[in-house]
């Protein structure tokens, strides 16, 4: 036995989904039925096409909030009774936002099914957003963005998303500090009023339900009598045309420059989608990476160096991350791009492309064994506008990419020569670096 090398993988079976029964209520809302008897509880999502892109322009935010306080008070409950009705059948329920949706999770024991969803109805159609609860938000969202604007991470990714999509409303996904000021019951009530609605939602259960018909029965009492209406269109998908940009922001007294380079990319509709996945995985996905190997280990410029390839309903991003010190700022950014470069211009390896094609396919399927994991998934499947087929597709595509496949995604999406620069440090210690690579805008960080 050979202990110098690693041991061979074989190919993961291909993923198939456990049945699913989907069906419409008359209101409009989609409802999936999948069974999982592994364990007596049932996970369930409601999803809405109600992300920050349908924040109001002086209300950055404004979903955000809305999907955190949907369980703290309705007309028939109290925060506390909430608390105390979920932890009475062993649940949970929550909400969050992102840039596309507005999710409601919850669980339950299988045998409170019906009282489950009747919580999550109630929160969903009749939240009241109590002026404390809206009042108590504000302080600890305050607080939480102060701390976040504190972060020279958080302040090159908002700068990022702003070069790469602005006006479009993905540009601003954060709240700021004038927004959260300006929240109240009858911003939240009205965001709920305009864009939650059964006709642009999605109901996802699963776990040990009952049969299917006296699951739907159930769906039905709590849901059948929400009425449809019509919802805000989301904003039109008009994006700036990717270019060179280079944009200082300055953080007086930072001992490190924060890096992001990158550009618009692509959706999970886009065919372009599962090469850039797998290129990116390659180029920095993980502690095996070339970015990580080179960046990290083999030149010491920082801790961690990766890239990321985030797809959106819209549209999507590519972005290479690190963080250096001061000195080598200039350097780091030159390895940065050779690699950039180097990823497009030559074919992967045959390893490199198994060995991703191996981690890639085992992550997504290990996201799946889990009852949430799934449900999460499902969910954003439907609301994403994707068949279900994408989840049991999923680890198929991946292995088909090619090199050539790579390659030439690579040379749409991730060449540098389009790409923003953002660079979060003290200017009067990493300008002249950064301006050799070109005219540099200089921006106070706020």
């Amino acid at each position: 036995m050979d202990l110098t090398r690693p041991p061979h993988t074989p190919a993961l079976p291909v993923y198939r989904l456990p049945p699913v029964l989907e069906t419409e209520l008359p209101n409009g809302l989609a409802v999936l039925l999948i069974e999982d008897r592994r364990f007596p509880m049932v996970t369930a999502r409601l999803g809405f096409q109600a992300g920050s892109k349908y924040d109001p322009p002086d209300l950055p935010g404004l979903s955000e909030s809305t999907a955190t306080l949907l369980t703290e008070g309705t007309w028939r409950r109290t925060a506390r009774q909430i608390a105390e009705e979920v932890n009475g059948i062993g649940g949970s329920i929550h909400g969050n936002s992102s840039a596309d949706l507005l999710v409601l999770g919850a669980n339950a024991l299988s045998e409170y099914l019906p009282k489950l969803l009747n919580l999550m109805a109630d929160v969903a159609r009749n939240a009241s957003f109590p002026d404390d609860e809206v009042e108590l938000q504000k302080q600890n969202r305050t607080q939480e963005l102060l701390s976040q604007r504190s972060d020279a991470s958080f302040l090159a990714d908002e700068k990022f998303i702003e070069l790469l999509f602005a006006p479009h409303p993905y540009s601003r996904q954060d709240p700021t500090l004038e927004s959260i000021a300006s929240l109240d019951r009858l911003a939240l009530a009205g965001f709920r009023d305009r864009c939650l609605a059964p006709n642009s939602a999605v109901l996802v259960l699963l776990g040990a339900l009952p049969p299917s018909q006296q699951a739907l029965e159930i769906v039905r009492a709590e849901f059948g009598s929400w009425q449809a209406k019509e919802v805000p269109p989301p904003p039109p998908a008009h994006f700036p045309e990717p270019k060179r940009t280079i944009v200082l922001v300055n953080r007086p007294g930072s001992v490190q420059a924060d890096i992001r380079i990158g550009r618009l990319a692509v959706s999970r509709h886009h065919p372009d989608y599962f090469p850039l996945l797998v290129g990116n995985a390659i180029l920095g996905g993980g502690t095996s990476s070339r970015l990580f190997m080179n960046i990290r280990e083999q030149k010491g410029y920082a801790y961690d160096a990766h890239s990321s390839a985030q797809p959106l309903k819209e549209s999507g991003s590519f972005a290479v991350v690190t963080q250096v010190r001061n000195e080598v700022l200039a350097e780091a950014i030159d390895a940065l791009l050779a690699e950039m470069r180097q990823i497009g211009a030559q074919p992967v390896s045959a390893g490199e492309l198994e060995d991703t094609g191996n981690y890639l396919s085992g992550v997504f399927v290990i996201r799946l064994e889990t009852q949430d994991g799934l449900a999460a998934q499902l969910a954003a499947v439907k609301l994403m506008g994707l068949p279900l087929a994408y989840l049991e597709n999923y680890t198929t595509r991946v292995r088909a990419v090619t090199p050539d496949d790579i390659r030439a995604v690579a040379a749409r999406y991730v060449d540098p020569e389009r790409a923003a620069v953002v660079v979060v440090g003290d200017a009067s210690k990493i300008s002249p670096q950064l301006e050799s690579f070109g005219k540099v805008t200089v921006e106070q960080a706020k």
